[in-house]
């Protein structure tokens, strides 16, 4: 006998090996599952079958370890004593037998784990327990608790989308492990046949099914792939990284911009009578013909000058400080005109055929202050 539980033994854990999938792996709380039986036993020897046939019932708690191996913990009630030697017993439950189980999943031993379960799978049962026998009728009782051994099949069906409910049928043998002589041993006379027909129900795990899920392998060739991946995205993150803190630099110049902006007050426009000059001057930076963020009031109170009088027209001039080149400060004086106009024309919706654009060149007459030449001047020639 300890031969052939070796082999056995031995031949599981080969099989084991042969199909071991990665699990992925699973919580103290995964796996669990309850469910509720009953059945019919008899006497293994000495009786007749059909007129001995005890009826039961049962509640089963367990777990599922691995794929292949669990343990369940196992409370049955007999309800008559028929094909026994004792006397009627006085009382409606007659039996009690508890027992801690471990399950073998053969199926999955054998043919390997496919991340759910199969629709019908072949699982074993065995263990020992305890068993007590009830009695108030003053009969002869010849044991009342006694060490009991289990053995069954579980013919289980899977059942519902998410395989969260099983049913099965299982056949068993109970034996009581009564003395014989010096020794304890499973005695077909002392043990009853029975069959359970039974329903458990697999509590949802932590990966959000009611069953193991098979890890994703990965070989060296996607491992290397998804570093190099990993890699592209530091580069890109750190790119991005760099490009947030230009926009920050840019905004606290545009907001330092705009700071300033705001304590300038211009003039109001002023016509000189003499010759339609507007009061409002636009001054530009030592040899740049881009508008200040300062300025933008100049030229606002221009294009509401000319929102008010929608009949006239405007001359825009601009000009250079006598730094630099002719040639230079000709396209300077020029550009900076053109910018202004631009500036009414896209941003306060002048139209463009009420404003001429004008490069007067260098000059030092306008201001007695030379930084102050580098000015675009506005000249109403409506008259």
């Amino acid at each position: 006998m300890k031969k052939l539980f070796m082999m056995l033994a031995v031949a599981a854990l080969s099989a084991e090996t042969a199909n071991a999938q990665s699990i992925k792996e699973s919580k103290l709380t995964d796996n669990w599952y309850v469910g509720v039986n009953g059945g019919a036993n008899v006497k293994t020897t000495h009786t007749s079958l059909f007129r001995n046939i005890n009826p039961s019932a049962g509640l089963r708690i367990g777990r599922n370890i691995t794929p292949v191996f669990g343990f369940a913990f196992e409370g049955e009630v007999y309800f008559d004593n028929k094909g026994s030697n004792m006397r009627p017993l006085g009382t409606f439950v007659k039996g009690l037998n508890t027992s801690v189980l471990g399950t073998t999943n053969f199926t999955n031993l054998f043919g390997g784990y496919n991340g759910q379960p199969r629709v019908f799978e072949l699982i074993g049962v065995y263990g020992l327990g305890w068993g007590h026998v009830f009695s108030n009728s003053g009969a002869n009782v010849d044991t009342r608790n006694i060490a009991t051994s289990k053995l069954g099949l579980d013919f289980a069906f899977n059942l519902g989308a998410k395989r969260a409910w099983q049913l099965y049928v299982e056949p068993n043998i109970t034996y009581g492990l009564g003395p014989h002589g010096d020794e304890i041993k499973m005695n077909s006379n002392n043990s009853a046949l029975g069959v359970l027909v039974g329903v458990n129900y697999k509590f949802g795990n932590s990966n959000g099914t009611h069953n193991f899920q098979n890890a994703v392998e990965r070989d060296q060739y996607e491992i290397d792939a998804l570093n190099d991946r990993i890699n592209e995205l530091r580069v890109l993150n750190t790119e991005k990284d760099n490009a947030l803190s230009g926009n920050a630099e840019e905004i606290a110049r545009l907001e330092k911009q705009l700071a300033e902006a705001k304590k300038y007050k211009p003039a109001p426009v002023i016509v000189n009578k003499e010759h339609n000059i507007l009061q409002p001057t636009v001054i530009f930076r030592q040899g740049k013909s881009v508008i200040d963020a300062a300025q933008y009031a100049s030229i606002s109170m221009i294009a509401q000058y000319m929102k008010k009088h929608k009949d006239h027209k405007i001359l825009v001039k601009g000009y250079a400080s006598p730094e630099g080149s002719y040639e230079i400060n000709e396209k300077l004086s020029k550009a900076r005109a053109e910018a202004v106009k631009k500036a009414l024309v896209t941003r306060y919706k002048i139209s463009s055929d009420r404003i001429t654009a004008e490069g007067m060149g260098a000059t030092d007459k306008l201001f007695e202050e030379v930084d102050f030449n580098r000015v675009v001047t506005f000249i109403d020639i409506t008259k």
